[in-house]
């Protein structure tokens, strides 16, 4: 072997030696959490099937204009106390509330930029109502938890995650199956 070489190798080889010697011990330096416990913490539960609060609010245009504004942001980021609906809890100094940002996958009435990897709500009251099915309770189990009967939807997960309490879900409700035609104000 070259002597130039030699100083080389052996400090290259003592180093291994240390690193070896060290990372066997290194595991003892830092907590090392059960994974397992935490890919359970993780965990959403399973779908859950809710029944519409008898003090929703459906005609209620304060609840729809909460409604309206959960459906078209994303965020409360940028939000003005004075700007939100009445009614709308306003997020802690700091804190951000997430909303539903609806409108990135469904279009609805007054929608900019709206979705079109979700069904299309616009005239949502009008075209489904009649049916019997697709009711305020139906409203509001898909937007509560959709996987009842949707298992492999992309939809949030909105009541069973916490994102929204049971009466943002009224809320949003509301604005869904409201008739579009009258015009929502905000008091």
């Amino acid at each position: 072997m070259n002597k130039s070489i030699r100083p080389f190798a052996f400090l290259s080889f003592a180093l291994l030696a240390v690193t070896a010697v060290y990372a066997s011990d290194m595991t003892k330096s830092y907590e090392m959490p059960d994974a397992s416990q935490i890919v359970k913490d993780d965990l959403i539960p399973g779908a859950t099937k809710y029944t519409m609060p008898k003090d929703c609010k459906l005609d209620d245009l304060e609840s729809i204009a909460r409604g309206e504004y959960m459906f078209h942001n994303l965020n409360s980021k940028n939000d003005k106390k004075e700007n939100l609906p009445k009614g709308m809890k306003a997020p802690k100094e700091g804190e951000v509330k997430a909303y539903g940002n609806c409108v990135a996958c469904h279009n609805i009435e007054g929608a900019v930029g709206g979705g079109t990897v979700g069904p299309p709500l616009v005239g949502y009251k009008a075209n489904f109502m009649d049916t019997k099915v697709r009711d305020a309770q139906f409203v509001y189990q898909k937007i509560a938890d959709p996987r009842v009967d949707a298992n492999t939807t992309a939809m949030t997960i909105n009541l069973t995650s916490q994102m929204f309490d049971e009466s943002e879900i009224c809320d949003i409700t509301a604005y869904v199956i409201q008739a579009k035609k009258e015009k929502i104000r905000k008091k």
